[in-house]
């Protein structure tokens, strides 16, 4: 079965979006084992969105279509299809009564447009999962290849070849539409296509190396994978998330692929090393918390060049946490997920690890973080305040996000950002990391901590964007390999 993804919106042509839909949907068809070899973009066009669809009918035995399902007046998904299926609209009581109470659930007036969205194409039937006001639809369709639907109770042009074909309708927002994939798209299509192995995928998340890097670590095993065929390894460079590498493998059923993923995981760990810090839907900050929460300890953070990047990354992982969420979504304990064994319940909300963050932005503002009158804060002695863009003054920072936020770590980050400021020693792009953790005795089954001050100088590329954005993961990433006695 071959599965074509249709993208409707003005604003994903125009850039205003970035369309990872698209990109989403096209790895969750290629881990269920559904061939896909067209995505298409098209603007809020009647004419240019019909031509797309029978296009897609022609070629392609199952077509995917999200967006144009709000209830506005460009929002003409819903009358295309029907065109297209050659048959009229008509109202869905039931998903009419599910969008007013969804408007009487937050205490709002329904507008009439919204009833639009309860307008349903003969003969097709909506999608079960229905988080929004836009409910997603299946079409089965009769198709003649070049000519068009056949409408239900006619008869197809003589001699003609009648095509089973389905078009499944989902919103644009992400979470609505992941959530009828998941639920009903996937399994249908596997059902329809004849699937029966099982695809299943495991991502390492890494830090430190660049892709090429990675591949020229692992060329021995991918070689060996090549020729085995199953399972195999793939690279995708994802920004301030690191490199990932998914290792993905079929098997007779779930159980069987993920034998084969967790032998492959065993080979590759031991090769990566220190450079995976990460599983799955997991990030960075999910993991520099799990450490901090096993040790007992608490993390206060203090920026500058990051302006709260960092705390906001912290305090939105430790959010879906304390819910029993992973960042991605995923309930934790579920298969792929590294933060709870698979028949472990989430746990619930304990005592919060992150304690809070400070901004430090303005020259009052670091003098009074740094200046404390005792040498607790500054490694340069009582009265002196070491330079804010230097390695004294990051630790300083470490020692004073600790200090002040009554935590047991502090991080700190702070860089050469200015390019008037930079030297040949200390060129733009420039930033000094620290940490600071305060000596714990044992407590219960957990270790005493040691009293720690660890510095990084280091070098990152780009604009001040990139350097904000790096910085804050590089200091994640050193507050997680200090943690572990990795530095």
């Amino acid at each position: 079965m071959k599965t074509e993804i249709v993208a409707v919106g003005t604003e994903l042509l125009l850039g205003q979006i970035v369309d990872t839909n698209s990109s989403w949907m096209g790895e969750q068809l290629a881990l269920a084992g559904i061939d896909s070899h067209y995505q298409t973009k098209v603007g809020d066009n009647w004419d240019r969105i019909e031509d797309a669809f029978r296009l897609a009918l022609d070629r392609s035995d199952s077509v995917i279509v999200c967006g144009g399902l709000g209830p506005t007046q460009d929002d003409i998904t819903r009358e295309v299809l029907a065109s297209v299926m050659g048959v009229e609209l008509v109202l869905d009581e039931r998903i009419a009564e599910r969008i007013r109470a969804m408007f009487a659930s937050r205490s709002r007036p329904m507008p009439e447009n919204n009833l639009r969205q309860a307008m349903v194409p003969v003969g097709a039937s909506p999608i079960p999962q229905q988080p929004g006001t836009a409910p997603g639809l299946v079409a089965p369709i009769r198709w003649v290849q070049g000519t068009g639907a056949v409408a239900p109770g006619a008869e197809p042009p003589d001699g003609a070849e009648v095509l089973d074909r389905v078009v499944y309708v989902v919103p644009g927002v992400p979470y609505e539409m992941r959530e009828m994939m998941n639920g009903t798209v996937l399994g249908d299509l596997q059902r329809r296509a004849g699937v029966s192995a099982t695809i299943e995928s495991r991502v390492l998340r890494t830090w430190g190396q660049s892709e090429s890097g990675l591949a020229e670590m692992l060329a021995g095993r991918i070689d060996e994978l090549d020729e085995a065929g199953n399972p195999t390894l793939a690279f995708l460079a994802s920004g301030i998330e690191g490199i990932k590498v998914r290792i993905t493998a079929k098997g007779a059923d779930s159980a069987e692929a993920w034998r084969l993923i967790e032998a492959e995981q065993a080979v590759l760990e031991p090769l990566l090393g220190d450079l995976v810090f990460a599983y799955d839907d997991d990030n960075m900050e999910t993991a520099v918390l799990a450490e901090l929460g096993g040790l007992g300890l608490t993390l206060g953070v203090a920026e500058t060049i990051t302006g709260g990047r960092m705390a906001n990354r912290l305090s939105s992982a430790e959010a879906a946490m304390r819910a029993g969420r992973a960042p991605g979504g995923a309930m934790l304990g579920d298969p792929g997920l590294a933060s709870a064994a698979d028949d472990d319940p989430p746990a619930g909300p304990g005592p919060r690890t992150f304690a809070g963050g400070i901004v430090a932005r303005s020259e009052h503002l670091t003098e009074y973080l740094l200046h404390a009158g005792s040498s607790t804060v500054s490694p340069m002695g009582d009265d002196l305040v070491p330079p804010l863009a230097s390695a004294a003054g990051a630790e300083a920072l470490a020692r004073a996000a600790r200090l002040r936020t009554g935590a047991s770590v502090g991080l700190a980050v702070t860089a050469i950002e200015d390019r008037n400021a930079a030297t040949p020693e200390h060129p733009f792009g420039t930033a000094f990391l620290a940490v600071s953790i305060s000596a714990q005795p044992v407590r219960g089954g957990i270790p005493a901590v040691a009293h720690r001050d660890k510095v990084d100088e280091i070098r990152l590329p780009g604009d001040r964007e990139r350097l904000a954005d790096y910085s804050a993961i590089s200091a994640l990433n050193l507050l997680r390999l200090t943690l572990t006695g990795r530095r």
